[in-house]
């Protein structure tokens, strides 16, 4: 009598689990748009969601902290003059987030840890340089202020955000629309899929590809993807990936092994509303003390909905099985480092004490003078006023007088959330 070998795994039972009612977003007006990005970007500190709005795109940024009903005249985010396609959160500082638009723009933010009294329109840098609508987004996982764009021009740009320089154009390896574009863990190499059915792994510093023959898969899983694209997310720590189909009403997840057959179906969590788009929380997110291994922010009509992915334990301890050290804010590169070909593993960190966001940390953005050709003998800093031209000092001082008043109306901003604060707790008092 043969016996059936139940293979051996911790995250076999893995469970999801929708969060309570009062733990919702609700009053969202999720974005309309057909495209078949996430439209939801999430980290420790801020939840991001693109959402509709009139002569033109924007998004909504809400601390975690503020679940329940979002008021009509929350602050957005706006500046695109088309709407919104794609949002992702610098891995690198927990307030600076990138936006795509069809406006064919990317524009970064610097995202307050207070919240705004009116819409914040004006991005730090604004990023052009492709000829059509930009669909895709990704920050570098290991190097400062470098971010990959991708459009409908077939082209890929990677970007120095904190000089607005283009660091490397790909525009002659895909000959038809860019679907998906991922990082490798280092950012060494790239994986795109495009229009023409061809998955290719790309070195983007030698503007090649250096692996192109998938005709026979390692794994085969049928997948039902009759509602829509596929939304995958793969978290490394565990060896799971997550499906999520756009449209679709379930999550279905497995584990990748190193042996046959590879890819292990493990469950699918299933709900009755079809899901628009799917926010993934980076692993130091997570709630370490309940065992949540992933959470998910699923985008329904007017709400965002956190689903949490929990191995069940009986023991309060840390559980370092379920927890290796995971990549944290900090860059292990600097963007002239990884271009000139230094590749880094991410700066990992431990979740045992659980994870604090640092605060506030300002992008700055760092513009070259492209006048001056001449090789900088000494950092920009130490040239004297009287030594640069006449034209360049005069926009210095226009700079710095910018800067003063930016910090003056953010200060004035401050003091008018602290004085609404105020008499909302003597309104309160009264009652």
């Amino acid at each position: 009598m043969s016996r059936r070998v139940v293979r051996q795994s911790k995250f076999r039972h893995v469970f999801g689990q929708a969060a309570k009612a009062d733990q919702a977003y609700e009053d969202i007006r999720v974005s309309k748009v057909t495209w078949d990005s996430a439209f939801c970007a999430v980290n420790p500190k801020f939840l991001a969601i693109i959402v509709e709005a009139g002569g033109g795109g924007a998004f909504i940024v809400l601390p975690l902290a503020k679940t329940g009903r979002v008021d009509k005249n929350y602050p957005l985010v706006t500046g695109h003059t088309g709407p919104v396609l794609d949002i992702d959160w610098c891995p690198h500082n927990d307030n600076v987030i990138a936006s795509a638009s069809d406006d064919t723009t990317v524009m970064v933010w610097q995202i307050p840890d207070y919240t705004p009294v009116r819409n914040i329109t004006e991005p730090v840098i604004t990023l052009e340089g492709h000829s059509k609508r930009v669909g895709i987004l990704s920050w570098h996982p290991t190097a400062r202020n470098v971010l990959l764009s991708a459009g409908g021009d077939n082209v890929i740009i990677i970007w120095n955000v904190g000089t607005g320089e283009v660091l490397l154009s790909l525009d002659d390896i895909h000959p038809d629309v860019i679907h998906s574009v991922c990082w490798n863990s280092n950012g060494s190499l790239l994986a795109t899929t495009c229009k023409d059915k061809t998955l290719r792994i790309i070195d983007p510093r030698k503007s090649q590809v250096v692996a192109n023959n998938f005709e026979e898969p390692v794994a085969l899983q049928e997948m039902d993807t009759s509602n829509g694209v596929l939304l995958p997310f793969y978290d490394p720590d565990s060896s799971i990936v997550y499906l999520c189909g756009k449209g679709d009403s379930s999550i279905r997840y497995f584990e990748i092994t190193e042996e046959p057959p590879f890819v292990h179906y493990l469950n699918t969590f299933s709900s009755k509303e079809p899901q628009r788009g799917m926010g993934f929380m980076p692993k130091r997110g997570l709630d370490v003390s309940k065992c949540e291994i992933a959470r998910f922010y699923k985008l329904h009509e007017r709400k965002c909905e956190p689903i949490i992915m929990t191995v069940p334990r009986k023991s309060d301890l840390f559980q370092d099985d379920l927890y290796p050290d995971t990549p944290g804010p900090e860059p292990a590169l600097e963007a002239d480092e990884w271009l000139s070909g230094q590749d880094a593993e991410p700066v990992l960190i431990s979740l045992k004490e659980g994870y604090v966001p640092p605060k506030h940390r300002e992008l700055r953005v760092t513009k070259r003078n492209i006048l001056d050709v001449r090789p900088p003998a000494s950092p920009r800093r130490s040239q004297s006023a009287s030594e640069a031209p006449l034209s360049q000092h005069t926009l210095e001082t226009l700079l710095e007088e910018i800067k003063a008043l930016r910090e003056r109306v953010q200060a004035q901003e401050e003091r008018i959330t602290a004085l609404e604060n105020m008499l909302c707790e003597l309104v309160d008092g009264t009652d």
